[in-house]
């Protein structure tokens, strides 16, 4: 899979194809080659959502960041 057309995935796509990959692999019946395949695919797809999980926690503590900042100069401005 090309870095292009897993950075077009979002989160939700990717964990529900990585959730029908687990299950596709759970429930067995392919070959080793399939299976190799499958898991791959498994890996490449918990890199999409690890990195978009990862984007939100940056986006989070920036805006919690910014928010004690802003916190900060209010409690300062008061004196």
């Amino acid at each position: 899979m090309t870095g292009n057309v897993e950075e077009a995935l979002g989160y939700e796509q990717a964990r529900d194809e990585l959730i029908e990959v687990v299950r596709r692999l759970e429930a067995g019946g392919t070959t080793l080659e399939e299976s190799l395949a499958l898991w791959e695919r498994g890996e490449e797809l918990a890199n999409v959502c690890r990195r978009w999980l990862d984007g939100a926690r940056a986006r989070l503590d920036a805006a919690l960041a910014e928010e004690e900042a802003e916190d900060g100069r209010e409690e300062g401005g008061d004196d």
